[in-house]
């Protein structure tokens, strides 16, 4: 089982409690991949927003900076935009990241959680799905590395087209971000992706209805086995106390923010404490806690990977890298030994 880490690049606070400059937070970024690396997690995965609470526009720039200062973990996005943006270029983009790394990319797919993209690129929202639908099963031609002939309503149409540069095993490794829609799971079994569950609130294994539809459906489309990963937020520290207590006030600055735009009621401390209890989707705790708690959920998914969402809102940059370190030297080794 793969252990990753993603984050959006969140614009955090430092010492005197002013936010960090945007500039400063993507190299701070790149600092946070490069302990990653050095304590033996899996993955990183970089998210694309266009909003000034996160830094990071550009996944693939940050990703091939890291690239160049790292030598075994898998980089990939979390998410790609994918439906106001030209298929084309995102494969170019992550085939080159993939040749800077010797073969060590991937791209994670998905509408977004949110949608400044679309009027920012010129795209109708009225046009969502659309525009998600088309864009995959263009993708998904592309991954094949051969001619590609496709026609749709979003962009030209392609005719025997060569798209460069190819990667050297001769296929990208893609998933498909997914939060909670039964349509979303069989497509991603229809184009042979690995499936990625976002689980950012209740209890995890609700989700087990839609592995086992993803079983069903690489079966009957006869698309081969593909993996599962789940993403879900989460901070680790010494003990449970100190981790809840750090992380608290980031939490409920952020959601308190999300939610004057969607209309959500403001965080309480009883609703966090209880996801980030043993059945919540919030992975806070000390490193036996967060453990065992990683352990339970991927046996009842059947996880080939689990990402954590280190990032946390504000939380500042040292916090984040001890994070980082408890996780790949302390949690990592433990959820390995209770799933052997």
């Amino acid at each position: 089982m793969e252990l990753g880490i993603d984050t959006f690049g969140d614009v955090t606070l430092d010492a005197d409690g002013e936010r960090v400059p945007q500039p400063q937070v993507i190299r701070n970024l790149v600092e946070q991949a490069v302990l990653a690396d050095q304590v033996g997690l899996d993955f990183i995965g970089v998210g694309e927003h266009h909003r000034k609470d996160f830094a990071v526009s550009a996944p693939d720039v940050v990703l091939a900076t890291i690239a160049g200062r790292t030598e075994r973990i898998r980089l990939g996005s979390a998410v790609t935009v994918l439906s106001s943006d030209d298929p084309v270029r995102v494969f170019q983009r992550f085939a080159t990241l993939d040749a800077l790394s010797n073969g060590r990319a991937e791209v994670i797919l998905g509408r977004g959680s949110f949608t400044e993209s679309f009027p920012l690129f010129g795209f109708e929202l009225s046009d969502y799905n659309t525009l998600f639908e088309e864009k995959v099963a263009l993708f998904a031609e592309l991954r094949s590395e051969g001619a590609v002939t496709w026609e749709g309503t979003t962009r030209s149409a392609l005719k025997d087209q060569h798209i460069f540069p190819t990667t050297e095993s001769g296929a990208l490794r893609t998933w498909l971000g997914v939060g909670g829609s039964p349509e979303s799971v069989v497509r991603t079994a229809h184009y042979g992706f690995g499936l990625l569950l976002a689980v950012i609130g209740g209890e995890p294994e609700r989700f087990r209805p839609y592995v086992d539809l993803f079983h069903r459906a690489l079966g009957e489309f006869g698309t081969g086995p593909q993996p599962i990963g789940m993403h879900s937020p989460g901070h680790i520290s010494d003990t449970d106390e100190q981790a809840k207590d750090e992380l608290w006030p980031h939490y409920f600055d952020m959601m308190s923010r999300l939610g004057r735009e969607r209309g959500w009621a403001p965080p309480t401390r009883a609703r966090f404490e209880a996801e980030a209890g043993p059945e919540g989707a919030l992975h806070v705790g000390s490193p036996e806690t967060v453990a065992t708690k990683i352990a339970r959920n991927a046996k009842a998914l059947e996880l080939d990977r689990f990402d954590l969402k280190y990032s946390n809102g504000t939380l500042p940059h040292p916090q984040l890298l001890r994070s980082i370190e408890l996780y790949g030297t302390k949690v990592a080794p433990r959820v390995r030994e209770l799933l052997a």
